[in-house]
Order: C-alpha cells, then structure tokens, then sequence
C-alpha cells in the first residue's frame, strides 16, 4: 500500500469491477491493491463478494478477469491430453504458438469428481508467469492427481487454429483424444 487515499467498501468493489470490465487482460490482486491504497487480502474479500453478486470474475494464474460475453463466441474444443508434469510447459507453448487460448485444465478425481482449475494462457509470456508459480509454489498440478490424463478447454479465433493445435499436440503424443467442438 502507498500513503495515498484509501477507497472504502462499495466505491471500491465498483471501480474494481469497472477497471475488470475495462481490462482485456488479467489484473493482479497486488495491483489493484495498490490502486486503491488496500491490502491484497481486502482485494480477495472484494472479489468473492463481487462473485457472490454473480459477477463472471475468475481468478487465473495472471490475476482476477472478467468474462465478457465475446469471449464465449470464439470457436473452442475440450481436448483430452495425457502426459507427465515435466512436459507441461511444453504442451502448453505448443498451443499457444498455433494462437490457440487454453481456458482451463480439468481432471476426473475419484473422491471430489470433476476438479477444475483456470489457467488462461494465450501466449509464451502467460506459460512462463504460469509456470513460473507452480515452481515458486512448488504446487502439485492437477495432472499429478491422475497420474497424468487431464483435459483442457481451448478456443482461438477461427477452427483451423484449434485444427492445427490439435495436429501438433498428436504429433507430440499428448493427445488421448478429441472431444467435439463447443
């Protein structure tokens, strides 16, 4: 926090969801902290009661984004890959280099059913930061909890994006198998 004014409650939570709105890229806890002279803590506090007015915020690994509504319109498939965690960042530049976005990953656990994490990578940058902090939190991923299988929602802005993503991951052999567009 700096030694500038401190915003309080509801003005903060509306100039956080209008600074969201307005961003076309993830803002971090710690940045809009420092916006408004509060804690990164106040800044979650905020955020869950943002989602709790059933405003579409998710948390990735970049920071807090909201869902616009364009973001649903843009061709996307669930892909089903297989691998070990050491070649993570490995599928993950594959497909961002072909301009493909990986929303999410996801994995079928036998106790808790479907787990799923956002991710939102769309380039080499985001996979670096991404990785970056599994390594500095030293957090399992998901893929550990499987022994490997897990899914991800990927989307780009036209098929033969996602075509060509497709193409290279079975090239590389992470593909299990490919479920239908969405």
């Amino acid at each position: 926090m700096t030694g500038g004014k401190k915003i309080l409650g509801e003005e903060r939570r509306n100039l956080i969801l209008d600074w969201l709105k307005l961003s076309d890229k993830p803002l971090t806890g710690s940045y809009i902290a420092e916006k408004v002279n509060v804690s990164r803590q106040v800044i979650s506090q905020d955020i869950t009661l943002l989602k709790a007015r059933n405003e579409p915020i998710i948390a990735t690994s970049q920071g807090y984004l909201y869902l616009k509504e364009q973001q649903y319109s843009r061709p996307s498939r669930v892909i089903i890959s297989t691998h070990n965690p050491e070649q993570t960042k490995e599928e993950l530049y594959l497909m961002v280099d072909c301009g493909v976005t990986v929303k999410d990953v996801k994995v079928e656990h036998p106790l808790y059913g479907n787990l799923t994490a956002p991710i939102g990578v769309s380039n080499r940058s985001d996979v670096d930061q991404f990785y970056e902090k599994v390594k500095a939190t030293k957090a399992p991923l998901l893929l550990q909890l499987t022994g490997g299988p897990h899914s991800h929602t990927i989307e780009a802005d036209n098929e033969e994006q996602l075509e060509q993503a497709i193409q290279k991951l079975t090239a590389a052999g992470f593909i299990m198998k490919n479920a239908t567009s969405t």
